[in-house]
């Protein structure tokens, strides 16, 4: 069955020669509706990759191994084999929730100094660029866990679309022709990345094809030898030699630090599988990527603030306030108490408790702000209405990340959000192998937050950085009915819960939820605001009751799925952000 389903696959997916596959590119949509399962990412050609997957009899996983491995292709500034995310799935014959952890690891070198020089942080801009910032990447061990595990397919068979899409080409687009634009400085400095992405001095232009050669051959090496090719290997050689000594052009004047990874380093990476985290909200169950993401218990967290008060029948200035203060609150415990679970003590379980809950919503007034930033509360001991020590800045995280979401026939769900963090990660191609690195390390704190006060998230050896990645699946009596999940660096977490009060308190339609205008509160003075949300006439009514903005032009990129009263599924994804994204369904009815 397998060989049958990987030959049609092999058949479906054969691109186009030459002008004529320049000439079509498959068409944005944001929602479609149908029957056989779907797809949701911000980038057509990659959701293709994964429906040609669920036509030809795979399922969720295999889908959702296809789209990643098409979005390091057509999307390498936001994810690819060079970094790492997390993987939400629902299996629908044991009804259970799953989680994998492919988030990237410090060195075993690491110390809570690796930012540090002369007892000052680097600055953030040359921390970034550098292999310093370059954990090891997760995202191969975690397509090749998660096949092993619900799969069907092999690892060379679920990448076999993106290795043509690599080798054949794809149509540019503004979106990506503005990202290499953007990242044109830096890119300059390295040679491998200069010739790739900037190969007459500029970016590509919109509307010509592109093509990468070294990714196809990187992604047939790995389909034909597996992840210890990569792990323990070639790919593993090169990608090493890159970090200890950066390919910098020797005529630029950018500092570029080496970074001190090993070949112990990358030979021991696991992707473990973790326990989801789960809350109840409004008689639904809501399950999340638990630490060393902040996303499950952030997001849960605000949910059950808010689970006392019927947002549903709110004012739209009283809902969003709500929502704006519910975000503050939670951001401020998150930031106090979440880091890796294998150095850290965190009480997961406790954030997740309603009566700590209702010991932090009880300090929302209907009437005023809160005045960040505002003190954690104690999880171990919840006392109404009390907080406890110094306040946590919420440290930046690099927003250009990406999530897709897919399902099947049979009801299996995925929500999968993956990145290499910067916009271009760390800005560096490895020769030959046509893949930019992670600078995840850079989620770290280089130096404590507060001090005096325990932080969770400095550096240490084999240490995962927190994240914000927040894939979230809704069950219903035991059966997934929903699932959304979006890039932003530490805006992940309030899109998410935008998204899921939108659609499941006010009755949004699933795109219209991800369209509406967002506004971001992450325990800080302002809130972060589109500018779109700025226009709007809650936005006066919010600022009456003291809440500041500072303006953005867009935040997140959201993808997802939600099944239908009648068993069809519906795909979501954003109407205008990033240029759009991709929904599609196996059979569509609408």
């Amino acid at each position: 069955m397998i060989r049958l389903i990987a030959a049609a696959l092999v058949a479906s997916t054969a691109l186009l020669p030459g002008a004529a596959r320049a000439a079509q590119s498959p068409p944005r949509a944001p929602e479609a509706t149908g029957w056989g399962g779907a797809v949701s990412s911000i980038d057509p050609d990659a959701s293709e990759a994964g429906i040609s997957v669920l036509r030809h009899g795979g399922n969720a996983v295999d889908a959702a191994v296809a789209t990643a491995a098409a979005l390091g292709v057509t999307d390498p500034f936001s994810a690819g084999v060079g970094g790492g995310g997390f993987f939400v799935h629902y299996d629908a014959r044991t009804r259970k929730v799953s989680t994998v952890d492919g988030r990237e690891t410090a060195p075993a070198s690491a110390t809570s100094d690796l930012f540090v020089e002369n007892g000052t942080a680097i600055p953030f801009d040359q921390a970034v660029t550098s292999g310093l910032s370059v954990g090891v990447p997760g995202t191969p061990k975690t397509w090749q866990e998660v096949l092993r595990r619900w799969g069907t397919l092999s690892l060379r068979e679920a990448m076999g679309p993106a290795e043509r899409i690599a080798r054949d080409g794809f149509t540019v687009d503004a979106t990506f022709n503005k990202q290499i634009t953007d990242n044109a400085a830096r890119f300059t400095d390295f040679p491998a990345t200069r010739a790739l992405y900037l190969p007459q001095g500029t970016a590509p232009a919109v509307g010509t094809r592109f093509r990468n050669p070294d990714l196809a051959d990187t992604y047939r090496e790995l389909g034909r030898h597996g992840t210890s090719a990569f792990y323990n290997g070639p790919i593993g050689d090169d990608l090493l030699k890159t970090v200890r000594t950066p390919p910098v052009d020797p005529t630029s004047t950018r500092v570029v630090r080496p970074g001190d990874l090993t070949q112990a380093d990358l030979r021991t990476y696991t992707a473990p599988v973790r326990e989801p985290s789960r809350t109840t909200y409004r008689g639904l169950d809501v399950y999340g990527m638990a630490p060393p993401s902040s996303g499950g218990t952030t997001v849960g967290e605000a949910l059950n603030i808010l689970e006392g008060v019927d947002i549903g029948a709110l004012t739209r200035t009283q809902y969003l306030h709500r929502f704006l203060e519910a975000s503050r609150l939670s951001f401020a415990d998150r930031n106090r108490w979440i880091g890796d679970p294998a150095f850290t003590n965190v009480p997961t379980k406790e954030l997740l408790s309603q009566p700590f809950a209702d010991s932090r919503a009880c300090l929302i007034s209907p009437d005023k702000t809160l005045t960040s930033p505002v003190a954690p509360g104690d999880p171990r001991n919840p006392t109404a209405c009390a907080t406890t020590g110094t306040p946590a800045p919420t440290p930046y995280e690099g927003e250009h990340t990406t999530h897709l979401t897919t399902a099947d026939r049979w009801g299996n769900v995925v929500a999968y959000t993956l990145t290499i963090e910067q916009e271009g990660g760390n800005g560096i191609v490895v020769p030959g192998r046509g893949f930019l690195l992670n600078n995840e390390l850079t989620d770290f704190s280089s130096t404590p937050t507060t001090p005096g006060t325990p932080d969770p998230n400095l550096p240490g050896p084999t240490k995962r950085p927190r994240s914000s990645m927040a894939p979230t699946i809704v069950l219903n009596h035991g059966k997934a009915v929903l699932a959304v999940g979006s890039p932003g660096g530490a805006s992940i977490i309030t899109t998410v819960l935008q998204v899921l009060t939108g659609n499941l308190d006010r009755n949004l339609p699933l795109v219209q939820a991800i369209a509406a205008p967002r506004a971001s509160q992450r325990n800080t003075t302002t809130t972060q605001a589109e500018i779109t949300f700025l226009a709007t006439p809650e936005a006066t009514a919010l600022q009456a009751l003291g809440h500041k903005f500072t303006p953005t032009t867009e935040i997140g990129a959201t993808t997802g799925i939600e099944l239908l009263n009648d068993g069809r599924w519906h795909a979501a994804a954003e109407p205008a952000r990033r240029g759009g994204g991709a929904a599609r369904v196996v059979r569509p009815t609408n």
